[in-house]
């Protein structure tokens, strides 16, 4: 077979020049889509309702939603790694609920089971997982009827030091459609990779709900796969940081969290969060022209 040349000769850097958001919006433009109520709404917007997700979900409209980001219990007993982990156990509120591993798959297998009805058609699921039961969550994610599009890896700044294995410094993030002809991605970067080098923030004497994602990797799924005024649902609220960071960010979000004694901490976190305080037009994220051409000689020359 012969190979087709190219009409123009490849210049690193220059598909970078030239590239684009395939959707942006002002700031202006995504505070009006999000103060919209013409729109069609079939989930309470901006609520958190502390019950189990599992039951929750099954009263949930169908279509109700455009992003899933979900962060379940890892079904890992912390209570012997505190140390190990550095983490106060004073710190973390009663009322956490893990799940074992003879049960989690099970559980799994229900609340994942739950998606595809309540998201819509262009709707998309994050699903992060520890390498532990990594095999449970692929296989509900296969019986559920979603598609797997890609197998993030988020890569953070530490592990728990090892002597006869390598030290896990990662997490899986399983990004998932319910139909992968019609899901909504905005593709904001040239150049996205499936591996996320974000590291994890320390917030030193400060109560919580054990582990909890950044900002960062939580605003990252947002950005990529909904618009301005969309609704982002977290079946695990945990710290509220989905909704934290939906609503700096011109999205809406609902959700449940199972640990009650988590609504001060998650009402004061969102009280303290202006409606788009994070939120920049994409095209002002992209490098520059200067920082391009630090990266790329070619770019420099056509400047």
């Amino acid at each position: 077979m012969v190979k087709k040349k190219r009409k123009t000769p490849y210049v690193p850097g220059i598909a970078a020049m030239k590239f684009k958001p395939n959707h942006d919006w002002t700031m202006m433009e995504a505070k009006a889509l999000f103060l919209d109520m013409n729109s069609n709404r079939n989930i309470p917007l901006d609520t958190i309702k502390y019950e189990d997700c599992i039951i929750g979900m099954r009263s949930l409209s169908e279509r109700s939603v455009d992003l899933v980001v979900a962060d379940p219990p890892f079904g890992i007993d912390f209570s012997d790694k505190e140390s190990l982990y550095n983490r106060n156990s004073n710190l973390i509120l009663d009322g956490y609920e893990e799940v074992s591993r003879i049960k989690y798959s099970d559980f799994t297998s229900l609340w994942i089971h739950e998606l595809p009805r309540i998201m819509k058609n262009t709707a998309s699921a994050y699903i992060f997982s520890g390498w532990t039961n990594l095999k449970e969550i692929l296989e509900a994610i296969g019986q559920s009827g979603l598609f797997i599009i890609n197998h993030i890896i988020w890569k953070y700044q530490f592990g728990v030091f090892t002597k006869r294995k390598f030290v896990t410094s990662h997490y899986h993030i399983l990004f998932c459609v319910k139909n992968p002809k019609k899901y909504f991605f905005n593709k904001i970067e040239h150049y996205p990779e499936d591996v996320w080098i974000i590291p994890r923030r320390y917030r030193p004497g400060q109560s919580k709900n054990n582990t909890r994602l950044p900002d960062e990797v939580v605003s990252r799924c947002i950005h990529f796969s909904s618009r301005p005024g969309d609704v982002v649902f977290d079946p695990f609220l945990g710290n509220g940081t989905t909704a934290v960071c939906a609503i700096a960010n011109f999205r809406h979000y609902f959700g449940f969290e199972i640990n009650k004694n988590m609504k001060e901490i998650i009402e004061k976190s969102l009280s303290e969060t202006d409606l788009g305080r994070d939120y920049i037009p994409y095209t002002e994220l992209l490098p520059s022209l200067e920082e391009l051409a630090e990266k790329y000689p070619a770019v420099k020359k056509r400047l």
